[in-house]
């Protein structure tokens, strides 16, 4: 029998909206807030507005108002029509959010390629939606266009971010009166498609979801009104994961129509140091991140002789985190430990997010329900959500006064769920996607005959509305004796061992469940040392027994959580990690599970030898 839950909306309506039109009323009302903050501004791309120090360029609400419309000027003598579409490869960057809303403004569809993309997969993005143009960001961007450019007749001009072209875009639209720009913004309605963003294609080809400036414009409104703690005038966050992934774009979209203050940054290595330095009240990233933070912090500790006052600090944490679940709350002696280690352990690991953030947004894969614990216990909330780049992406979130650690939280306001009989997760919503763009076939197959839209996850809702995540439908194995094997709760296990850098298992139509881990190369530099073999590779010494059991204690764990048929009878440690560049890793690093059953054929087949 099915099971749904439905929360009423917040904010309905958006059939006149277009999703630029926030920029106009932000500049008007508040035109001195600081909107953006640019580290260290490259002018020769787009301009700076320095401010009194000149350390950094402080971007305010009228400053934006005013980038948006030049660039959107020069689109317009550029040529770029309403719904033409226009591809945008970039790290994440101010330009990029400028560019989206330039868009935006004159009523044509932004068209999202991640930068690490192949160019056989620019290629096909380019093909499929028909893109007359492209924002490139690199010489490397704009080469790689450059040798699959003979298959794109429809691609007429190309410009790249870091040779200043924005720049003589807008000089070349000073000639286009700004009342064309008002015109085609007023022209622009929420039913007109806003971006066809391309999924990361974990099982074949990407496809490309058709959104509308309604269907992001509802999603955004109702997940503010959800969340005003994260997302007001005084909230501030450092965005480090790529504006092509659905959940950094809301991200964005949200924080323009707040007037909250955003920092990008395009490299994860040094954002650390800006998170010390612009210290945002929220941050939102995917899982491994806080896996690698956890586990460095504990190796950390082990390499100043402190190992066990992290121990010690990791239990308590995930006990004063339960307990606050509890109708009478952490007793008085866990809360006076608590204090204790929070000014030995939990502040240092706060600070390294810069002081101030207590709350972070997690999406694109379970955190672990061990590792959720663990960071609300240290006074860092993890809120995990839920969505699919589908549903523009946002379904179903924690909130700081309505969490269950484990599960994703309750549907949006606007979102009904449910669980059907088979346990996929389906939607009714206005914010779910037009269509597959292209792909009529596709966009029927996803939705069921009564109009429900098929996730393709496995769930269930409990008593109070609160969705858990078990799996993906095409993710699931069926072992030779028909066992049916849900594989990513127990990789999650697995992959929370400090060593472990990816897990994934295998075992369909096979007489068992097993995998193929990997190992975190920060993680091994130090194993290796501390075992006297400090110039070793994972290859040489993958069948080495302490390595082994190191890896084995991590699988012991996880196999007490599910019952001997679904439990991992063996392994085998690869020779190196999944990559996003070898195919295996999606750029939100989501395992690509056929391309890792390709590439390490070998490697598998050795698990059943002689079975």
């Amino acid at each position: 029998m099915r099971r749904d839950v439905r929360v009423a909306p917040e904010v309905t309506g958006g059939e006149s909206v277009g999703l630029a039109d926030v920029v106009w009323e932000n500049a008007q009302r508040s035109p001195d807030a600081v909107q953006f903050l640019r580290p260290d501004p490259d002018v020769r791309s787009w301009p700076a507005h320095r401010s009194e120090t000149g350390a950094t360029s402080a971007v305010t609400c009228r400053q934006f108002r005013d980038d948006v419309l030049a660039l959107a000027r020069g689109l317009i003598a550029a040529g770029v029509e309403p719904g033409a579409r226009v591809a945008l490869m970039s790290r994440t960057r101010y330009e990029w959010t400028l560019a989206d809303y330039a868009l935006w403004a004159i009523g044509a569809v932004t068209v999202p390629v991640y930068d690490t993309s192949s160019a056989e997969q620019l290629a096909w993005i380019l093909a499929d939606s028909g893109a007359v143009a492209c924002v490139v960001e690199t010489a490397d961007h704009a080469a790689l266009l450059t040798g699959v450019r003979d298959g794109l007749p429809e691609l007429r001009q190309v410009w790249q971010i870091d040779s200043g072209d924005l720049i003589q875009v807008a000089e070349q639209g000073r000639t286009v009166d700004e009342d064309r720009v008002e015109g085609r913004r007023g022209a622009v309605s929420g039913g007109d498609t806003a971006t066809i963003v391309y999924t990361s294609g974990t099982t074949g080809r990407p496809k490309g979801c058709v959104l509308s400036h309604r269907n992001i414009h509802l999603d955004v409104g109702n997940a503010v009104a959800l969340l005003p703690e994260l997302f007001n005038p005084g909230a501030s966050t450092v965005l480090f994961l790529p504006l092509a992934h659905a959940f950094a774009r809301m991200i964005q979209v949200g924080m323009v129509q707040t007037r909250a203050t955003m920092v990008h940054t395009a490299s994860m290595g040094g954002v650390l140091d800006q998170l010390r330095q612009y210290r945002p009240t929220f941050i939102l990233a995917v899982p491994r991140v806080f896996e690698r933070v956890h586990n460095r912090a504990r190796q950390k500790a082990v390499d100043e002789h402190r190992g066990w006052l992290f121990t010690v600090a990791d239990r308590v944490a995930v006990r004063y985190s339960r307990a606050l679940d509890t109708p009478s709350g952490p007793r008085p002696g866990l809360r006076l430990i608590r204090r204790v280690l929070d000014a030995l352990v939990y502040r240092k690991l706060r600070a390294a997010f810069g002081g101030r953030c207590r709350i972070a947004i997690v999406g694109g894969a379970p955190l672990g329900e061990r590792l959720g614990h663990f960071f609300r216990g240290a006074g860092l909330t993890a809120l995990e959500g839920y969505g699919l780049t589908e549903t523009s992406p946002a379904l179903a979130a924690n909130r700081p006064s309505a969490m269950r650690i484990g599960t994703v939280g309750r549907p949006l306001p606007g979102v009904e769920l449910a669980v059907a009989d088979d346990g996929e997760v389906l939607v009714r919503s206005d914010v779910v996607f037009q269509g597959y763009w292209n792909n009529p076939a596709a966009t029927r197959d996803t939705f069921t005959a009564d109009g429900w839209f098929r996730t393709g996850d496995l769930g269930s809702l409990d008593d109070d509305g609160f969705l858990r995540i078990t799996g993906r439908t095409k993710e699931i194995m069926v072992t030779a004796a028909g066992k049916n094997v849900a594989p990513a709760p127990i990789e999650d296990q697995v992959r929370a061992h400090p060593l472990v850098s990816q897990a994934m298992l295998v075992g369909d139509a096979k007489p068992y469940v097993a995998a193929v881990i990997s190992i975190d190369q920060h993680a091994w530099q130090r194993w290796r040392s501390a075992h006297g073999r400090p110039d070793a590779s994972v290859a040489e010494m993958r069948d080495d027994p302490a390595l082994r059991g190191e890896v084995q204690a991590a699988i012991d764990r996880a196999n007490r959580s599910v019952s001997k048929p679904e439990a991992i009878k063996t392994f085998r440690i690869l020779p190196d990690d999944f990559t996003e560049a070898s195919g295996e890793l999606t750029p939100t690093l989501k395992i690509r599970r056929e391309v890792v059953r390709h590439r390490r054929a070998g490697e598998i087949d050795d698990l059943y030898r002689g079975h």
